[in-house]
């Protein structure tokens, strides 16, 4: 089974995400919920397959006899915009000691962190996510 990898990102007040392969093309997506892109980026990739297979164009075996799952990953501008439905940049802030005027930076698009940031945005979402938990 092949796994098509897909980072979504937030851009322009949606989330967005695109994925293209050899003969196949490409699929691009935009929403403002996630859950509503994954499936209609889900649905846009079954329907050009059906399409290209109806028409006798050739597509590679696995795509064509739909062998493949689909993995998403948050880009950090995703992962900041969909965690503001819990908490705040300010919060963000005081748990990973990234500047808040830096993660609206990330959460707009304008820059893109380096790996070990990112590693610590997670590890400040886990921490507060964690508060959350410990509540009773």
């Amino acid at each position: 089974m092949e796994t098509i990898k897909i980072e979504i990102f937030w851009e322009d007040k949606n989330y967005c995400c695109g994925w293209g392969c050899g003969n196949f093309g490409a699929v691009l997506c935009t929403d403002k919920n996630i859950d509503d892109l994954k499936s209609e980026f889900e649905n846009s990739i079954k329907t050009q397959v059906a399409d290209m297979v109806a028409e006798g164009e050739e597509l590679p075996g696995w795509l064509a006899d739909g062998d493949y799952r689909i993995e998403y990953t948050l880009a950090v501008s995703a992962l900041l915009r969909q965690a503001e439905r819990f908490t705040t940049l300010a919060v963000i802030s005081r748990f990973t000691g990234i500047n808040q005027k830096l993660l609206s930076h990330y959460a707009n698009s304008v820059k893109v962190p380096r790996p070990a940031q990112r590693e610590r945005i997670v590890s400040g979402l886990h921490a507060i996510g964690q508060q959350f938990l410990a509540v009773r």
